[in-house]
């Protein structure tokens, strides 16, 4: 597939802007999907490329809270790992055999089902929060691990409210979890749609280095923009990318 210059420019657009949502409030993935699949690639070619220009944020983003991610045994770190890298895979493993015209499909779906847990995952977070009812940890990871395998559209507000549902309580841990298990569920997939062929990696490298650039610029927005604003934003883009996939695969 050759990629014209207009569409490398909307590539490294959709990868900035990606980089500067992920760092205020994340979503990014509504920009960089939508952008492959506008320029020609394949949706399961795009949902593995995408995966892959993201991956860096989520190791810088648990860097930044290492200090909380330390104060979890040895223990608890491996078995997550591996709770994450299992559901990573299963879920990489659903999507490579999903036939591409049955993904195209379900794609509105799955934005719009990401769209909504970013809308209102924060009044789940809270209700979880304060159930008396913890649910088992490792599991709820796995379901989550498997879901983020396989599409990553707010993956990290799901990981969030399991954490929140399983009992924890401790915010700047939680987020470092986050992001720290994200990017081994992201990881572990990449690696399986890398060896499957399905990674566009000029386009990927390409996004990979404008989100970088975003999520620096990001963290300065951070300071001066409303998250309400940028987080409205998010919500209007990803009902704007569900309503024109529906329209495109019906």
């Amino acid at each position: 597939m050759e990629v014209t210059l207009l569409e490398w420019g909307l590539l490294v657009l959709a990868g900035y802007l990606a980089g500067v949502l992920n760092a205020i409030a994340g979503g990014g993935s509504f920009l960089t999907f939508p952008a492959l699949v506008w320029v020609g690639v394949p949706p399961v070619t795009a949902n593995a490329t995408s995966a892959v220009a993201v991956l860096p944020g989520y190791l810088g983003g648990a860097a930044g809270f290492r200090r909380e991610l330390e104060t979890l045994s040895r223990r608890e770190h491996v078995r997550m790992s591996a709770v994450g890298l299992a559901g990573g895979l299963l879920g990489g493993g659903l999507l490579l055999v999903t036939p591409g015209e049955v993904f195209s499909q379900i794609v509105p779906l799955l934005l719009l089902f990401a769209t909504l847990m970013f809308a209102f995952g924060q009044t789940l977070l809270e209700r979880f929060r304060k159930s008396a009812h913890p649910m088992p940890l490792l599991p709820g990871l796995f379901v989550v691990a498997v879901y983020g395998g396989y599409f990553n559209g707010g993956l990290g507000i799901m990981l969030l409210a399991m954490f929140a549902a399983a009992g924890m309580s401790n915010m700047l841990l939680m987020n470092g979890l986050k992001n720290w298990v994200s990017f081994i569920i992201s990881l572990i997939s990449v690696i399986a749609f890398a060896i499957a062929g399905k990674v566009m990696w000029a386009e990927a490298l390409v996004m990979m280095v404008a989100a970088t650039a975003g999520g620096y610029q990001g963290a300065a927005l951070a300071r001066k923009l409303p998250v309400l604003w940028v987080k409205r934003f998010v919500i209007a883009t990803g009902l704007v990318m569900a309503l024109i996939f529906l329209l495109k695969s019906g």
